[in-house]
């Protein structure tokens, strides 16, 4: 079963009806005028309206002798809220992976500091070790 907004997203995977969405941004037109703008034929700029019209991203209207155009708000809203919870779930499992390393970056920081403090000193415990290598001052002169 297709749903409304698989019409949509199929309407909108052409990139004929991407560009004839594009020149009605700017207001109403009549096929004639729209199939100027494309290297195709006046039949399939309507066959294009036709699937667009179906998706319910455009709607048309008569004047005078002649079809107008024009974007349909609602067929736009519909699809953006469908496709907010997308974007609203990628945001999420974004900002989880850019905190994932700053949460790693700061236990890994305070176990450093943590062992810092906790380690015994290792240059006293090094000079220590030194001193019984050099001469006692003390020594030398009873010798």
């Amino acid at each position: 079963m297709t749903t409304y907004q698989e019409t949509q997203l199929d309407a909108l995977g052409d990139p004929t009806r991407r560009a004839i969405l594009a020149r009605l941004i700017d207001g109403p037109l009549p096929v004639g005028e729209l199939a100027r703008d494309f290297p195709v034929s006046r039949p399939a700029i309507s066959q294009h309206l036709r699937v667009l019209k179906e998706a319910q991203l455009v709607v048309d209207r008569p004047a005078g002798n002649r079809r107008l155009y024009q974007l349909n708000p609602a067929g736009f809203e519909t699809l953006r809220e469908y496709l907010e919870q997308f974007w609203g779930q990628a945001l999420s499992a974004f900002k989880r992976e850019v905190e994932k390393p700053v949460a790693q970056e700061a236990r890994e920081k305070k176990a450093r500091k943590h062992n810092k403090r906790n380690s015994p000193n290792k240059s006293n415990s090094h000079d220590k070790h030194n001193n019984h290598d050099k001469p006692n001052e003390h020594n030398e002169e009873e010798q």
